[in-house]
């Protein structure tokens, strides 16, 4: 429930969402993926150190009432003071290294660059530190196994931050897939555009991590929409690239031609799921997944910003545009419920936040299972099942389309 001492303003607050907070209660019954709701038990506090002065400003801990920013840490002095006065720390390092020295800190947020993600998470752990890192999680095999047996052998809490998992509506379709409204769901698909990333390839005149970065290698803010919501595992894939021959894409270290890839999976159910990452064409900036049920599909929009669709089943008959007789399906627009107004949060954090309001939901799952003494939801074995399908599927793309199996690291 909404606090009372909110008075007359938490009065009219809580009549609007009042039946938003049956549903979450609802949600949490049916649905582990929803215990971390509330305000945290006990005086014990978090401190964290944060390492990334671009994405790793973009978060929260500062306001939630169970973690301390100790410290902050990027290459760059610009950055460095960014992190410093966004969090209100005054402790500051010039390196990761430096940082994983200091024995105040418990836990580390890596939001470097993509390429650096497994290396400096196996520093972090190695350091007895905890870690939340950007996604993805790891560029090759090689480095999803080594931090799979890092994260066991230290009994550390590693977390990736991604963002598909607490979009607002990815949360509803949790909770609707935990009750049963889907019923079967056969297919699923979903997809990322970001066109204009080019202007990202070079900083300062020199090449930055994302030059040619492969869009495959980029998958989990797609893959997520399925594995976060009904737990399959990819297990199959046929990559299709998409290249123009650009001289923007010429001499890249990844040696990639792609500018957008398509990927085609089966899941440990058997099912089809279909992943696109774009970075160039005609396209609508939009990260978005489609769950096809045989009681109930969900659509979402096709737009940042814009409404979700449901399609029902049902038993009223029509006719098609050729006049055949069948089943018709009811179509409606979906009322967004915005979660992060809810009890699902502690109250410091009810507001707005990064990739439709994802990121207070990263801060506080991090820093709530780390006081829970629990497992984060997107934890190890979570995360290299986003991530290892998008290198895998890259490697086929690579091969004409080959179907490749995708290795598990459960």
């Amino acid at each position: 429930m909404l606090q009372s001492t909110h008075k007359n303003n938490a009065i009219l607050h809580r009549r609007h969402f009042i039946s938003m907070a049956g549903i979450v209660a609802a949600g949490m019954t049916l649905s582990p993926r929803f215990a971390f709701a509330g305000e945290p038990a006990g005086s014990r506090k978090i401190r964290i150190g944060i390492v990334g002065g671009r994405f790793g400003a973009s978060f929260y801990f500062h306001e939630h009432p169970k973690c301390i920013v100790e410290a902050v840490s990027d290459l760059r002095t610009d950055r460095r003071e960014h992190l410093m006065k966004t969090y209100h720390c005054k402790k500051s390092y010039e390196s990761l290294d430096l940082l994983l020295q200091d024995k105040k800190i418990d836990a580390v947020f890596i939001a470097t660059g993509a390429p650096d993600h497994a290396r400096h998470v196996l520093a972090a752990l190695n350091a007895g530190k905890h870690v939340l890192c950007a996604v993805p999680a790891a560029m090759t095999l090689e480095e999803c196994a080594a931090l799979r047996d890092a994260v066991k052998s230290t009994g550390l809490t590693y977390m990736m931050a991604e963002t598909t998992t607490y979009r607002q509506n990815t949360i509803s379709v949790k909770k609707m897939y935990a009750e049963g409204k889907f019923g079967n769901i056969f297919s699923a698909a979903a997809e990322y555009n970001h066109p204009g990333l080019e202007v990202l390839f070079w900083e300062d005149g020199a090449a930055t991590w994302r030059h040619g970065f492969p869009p495959m290698h980029y998958p989990t803010h797609c893959t997520a929409f399925l594995i976060a919501v009904t737990g399959e595992r990819l297990t199959e894939v046929s990559g299709i690239g998409w290249g123009d021959n650009s001289t923007l894409l010429k001499d890249n270290p990844y040696g990639n031609p792609f500018w957008n890839e398509t990927a085609f999976f089966k899941t440990n159910k058997g099912n089809p799921f279909r992943v696109e990452v774009n970075w160039r064409g005609a396209l609508r900036e939009v990260e978005r997944g489609e769950w096809r049920g045989d009681k109930m599909s969900f659509f979402s929009a096709l737009q940042e910003g814009r409404e979700h669709t449901i399609v029902r089943s049902a038993d009223t008959m029509g006719r098609d545009d050729a006049g055949f007789q069948h089943k018709e399906a009811t179509v409606e627009t979906y009322k967004q419920p915005q979660w992060w107004q809810t009890d699902m949060l502690p109250q410091p954090l009810r507001h707005g936040s990064g990739h439709d309001g994802s990121h207070a939901f990263i801060t506080h799952e991090f820093i709530d299972a780390l006081i829970s003494n629990r497992s984060p939801e997107v934890n190890i074995h979570e995360a290299l099942a986003y991530t290892a399908p998008g290198i895998v599927a890259h490697q086929s793309a690579l091969k004409g389309g080959e179907c490749m199996k995708v290795l598990g690291f459960d």
